[in-house]
């Protein structure tokens, strides 16, 4: 039976794909908690919106940290939420659900994601790799006997594999990713410039000035914080160069995981790579300058898919459709 709905349970968005129509929601990984009450307040962007003019007793919450549940019933709730919101509050019956978990879970955290599915409604449950969803939204024929690497930045977790015949062959779920790309941006700024800097001017810098590799032209933008020194309001101009030194450390940690999986992956197979190439899909493929630096350390020709935000959820609510999967029945 395919899957009547696709979920990329994210660590900063969730996406969810519903069969026939597409990626129909994508909206923040966010819950806004009342700590007297207990309760969730609200979940996605209303939840963001919620937390933008609230203060006090409400609080963000991520249901999930670095690819895994950091709390059931709040995850369950979410999970909820979102299956009621794309297939309607009265469903006629239970949805078949895919989804995707990061390519190294354990068997206790792939439990849990099951456990809170099932709570949610979901009739009986898929469970799909990032890499192997990701390569499949980006329309890679993963059937084959061939070789086929994919990076997945999201914003908690970046996944590296290397797929064939409808699996992994070499893989690594790596704890760096782009929620990282801001914090070593925030730490920069408090280190050269005397300056504090908030998650949303962080990402604003990462968009707008964030670069890996040298630009053609470099660029500069302005950027306003709270100084360190005075306490009072500042305005600073911020590089694209000085970006590029910023996030040295977290692309090296990347950049190297990626050498370590294709030095574990079988001979025949590095061929094949070399000739495919290698496929950035998530968010994180968006930072300028990635696909260049990862070609020219690896020697080997690297792109960025199409829409790399929405190819995990399409992959995740189209793999049965395209492989097959192991269903869990309830």
């Amino acid at each position: 039976m395919i899957a009547d709905i696709g979920i990329d349970l994210g660590t900063s968005s969730i996406l969810v794909y519903v069969r026939g129509k597409g990626v129909i929601i994508k909206e923040p990984s966010l819950v806004a908690f009342d700590k007297d009450s207990n309760t969730v307040k609200a979940i996605g962007e209303e939840a963001r919106q919620l937390l933008a003019r609230t203060a006090g007793n409400v609080v963000p919450m991520r249901p999930l940290l670095h690819g895994t549940i950091s709390d059931y019933s709040v995850t369950e709730k979410v999970l909820k939420y979102f299956v009621q919101k794309a297939m309607g509050k009265r469903m006629l019956k239970k949805p078949f659900m895919s989804i995707c978990i990061p390519s190294q879970v354990t068997e206790v955290e792939k439990k849990a994601v099951e456990e809170a599915a099932y709570a949610a409604g979901a009739r009986s449950i898929s469970l799909v790799e990032e890499p192997v969803a990701a390569a499949i939204g980006a329309g890679i024929d993963i059937s084959k006997p061939a070789g086929s690497m994919v990076v997945d930045i999201g914003g908690g977790t970046t996944d590296i594999a290397v797929i064939s015949l409808g699996g992994t062959v070499a893989s690594k779920s790596l704890r760096v990713a782009g929620d990282d790309f801001d914090e070593a941006i925030i730490h920069y700024i408090k280190k050269e410039h005397h300056m504090l800097i908030g998650d949303k001017t962080a990402e604003h810098i990462k968009i707008h000035a964030g670069a890996v590799y040298p630009l053609i032209e470099e660029e500069v933008i302005e950027i306003r914080g709270r100084s360190l020194d005075t306490g009072l309001p500042k305005q600073v101009s911020v590089s694209s160069r000085e970006i590029e030194g910023a996030l040295h450390e977290v692309t090296e940690e990347l950049i190297q995981s990626v050498v370590g999986v294709l030095e574990k992956t079988p001979p025949e197979l590095c061929a094949d790579i070399l000739e495919r190439g290698i496929l950035l899909t998530g968010g994180g493929a968006l930072l300028r300058g990635l696909e260049e630096l990862i070609q020219e350390r690896t020697g080997v020709n690297t792109i960025v898919a199409d829409d790399p935000m929405k190819v995990v959820a399409i992959g995740t609510g189209r793999y049965e459709e395209v492989i097959g999967g192991r269903r869990q029945p309830r």
